[in-house]
């Protein structure tokens, strides 16, 4: 499938809603508030309160009236391609990084961001065989990190590699043909 050009797709357009995780203030259960730094939205010091593995969902019946209002008016943050497009920033100028910025400016499908072990994400995401430019330097940096990120971007007839490191170095771009599977 080639991508369709969305002409009114940006970064201003394609950011999202602030995220807060969900709790519940010990020995009131039924009603889940959203948690920030210090606690929760509405006031609630976070040493009186269960924090649990999920999002808060200001919609939801039982979350707090005041926390949803809290949530909602909360500023936008980056879509996952403006939050990606400043990290590619920091890369070595060349054509295939000005090629992965304009992708993310035109809203290119980031369909894979990950961090971890660098053997494991080499051997199971990578998909290094697969690559035909920057191939040799993506390779090199699995092997001289114990833990690494990774972004897969499609666009076009392309797939862009990001490799991340983790200790503050240069993002590295590879990419290969797209798989149209």
């Amino acid at each position: 499938m080639i991508d369709s050009p969305n002409d009114d797709w940006s970064f201003s357009t394609a950011r999202e809603p602030a995220q807060f995780g969900a709790c519940e203030v010990n020995g009131v259960p039924g009603v889940e508030h959203a948690a920030g730094g210090r606690g929760t939205l509405c006031g609630i010091s976070a040493r009186h309160t269960t924090h649990y593995l999920h999002l808060f969902v200001p919609d939801a019946l039982q979350s707090c009236r005041q926390c949803r209002q809290e949530a909602e008016a909360s500023p936008t943050q980056p879509c996952v391609q403006e939050r990606l497009h400043s990290r590619v920033l920091e890369s070595a100028q060349g054509a295939m990084r000005d090629e992965l910025l304009a992708a993310l400016h035109k809203g290119a499908n980031v369909r894979l961001w990950i961090n971890g072990r660098s053997t494991d994400l080499a051997k199971f995401y990578a998909r290094l065989d697969e690559l035909t430019h920057g191939a040799g330097p993506a390779a090199e940096a699995f092997v001289s990190a114990a833990t690494i990120g990774l972004t897969n971007v499609e666009y076009d007839l392309w797939r862009f590699l990001v490799v991340l490191p983790q200790d503050g170095g240069r993002p590295l771009i590879a990419r290969g043909p797209r798989d149209r599977g």
